[in-house]
């Protein structure tokens, strides 16, 4: 049985009916906290709640202006929604480039904004904002992705240099590609970009830049995860750890 050492906590992660905001919610609420699943979609958020002994929170991340006068009383945040476009820029839809942006930037700002009071006030609280390799490089056909994760590392500084002094540290992960549906998503996509079968993608497109051949697992970055939200990386704040196969060592 794992170490109970989240016991008494409340955590919160979106996107956490899937992916990796699946395996941080299993992570967290096998270490003993209590965790809030918030996710689009109403049947699986329910459903993983359930599992794990938790709350569904069924949300439009998208929609920020409901998010404004939000209050969360949360001893962890885990920003992790987010969704993928792949398009040259000149083709871009706008409105697509904006809407990635509510939900990848704007509320993450407006979940932070509405949690830190409540940390502050116990002197303690631990913000996992899972960015990507796409957060330090860019790659081609990626411009919204690439601009939100960028925006979300210097969101997350921001916060790591004021949530210090009351306790509360915020930091970023950056994998490369994980085994999610949001990558299964992606090789289709990336297949139709570069003119090339779906079975040649992983390979030629999405492992080019590591030097580790093969996908992330998504219980690899929740342990990543629930190292930095542990007492034990009290002194780790504002930093971006990558979880890459080396590629940003490029």
């Amino acid at each position: 049985m794992p170490e109970q050492d989240l016991q008494g906590k409340r955590a919160l992660v979106t996107g956490g009916a899937s992916g990796i905001g699946l395996a941080c919610v299993r992570e967290f609420a096998g270490r003993g906290a209590t965790v809030i699943v918030a996710d689009f979609n109403a049947d699986a958020a329910q459903t993983v709640a359930a599992e794990v002994g938790g709350e569904a929170w069924v949300v439009d991340l998208a929609d920020t202006a409901a998010q404004e006068d939000l209050a969360l009383d949360v001893d962890i945040l885990v920003n992790n929604a987010g969704i993928q476009t792949v398009a040259p820029i000149h083709e871009f839809d706008p409105e697509r480039w904006r809407f990635m942006h509510r939900l990848m930037v704007e509320s993450p700002f407006l979940l932070i904004r509405a949690a830190l009071p409540a940390m502050y006030e116990r002197g303690w609280g631990r913000i996992v904002n899972i960015s990507s390799a796409h957060g330090l490089r860019a790659s081609a056909y990626k411009s919204a992705y690439v601009a939100a994760k960028h925006a979300l590392e210097g969101l997350s500084k921001v916060t790591a240099l004021e949530g210090g002094p009351h306790g509360v540290t915020s930091n970023c992960i950056n994998p490369a590609y994980v085994r999610t549906p949001l990558v299964e998503k992606q090789i289709a996509d990336q297949a139709v970009v570069h003119g090339i079968a779906e079975s040649e993608v992983v390979e030629k497109i999405m492992l080019t830049e590591s030097v580790i051949k093969r996908l992330i697992e998504a219980e690899e970055v929740a342990s990543l995860a629930g190292w930095l939200v542990s007492d034990r990386a009290g002194m780790v704040t504002g930093g971006s750890y990558t979880m890459d196969g080396g590629w940003t060592s490029r």
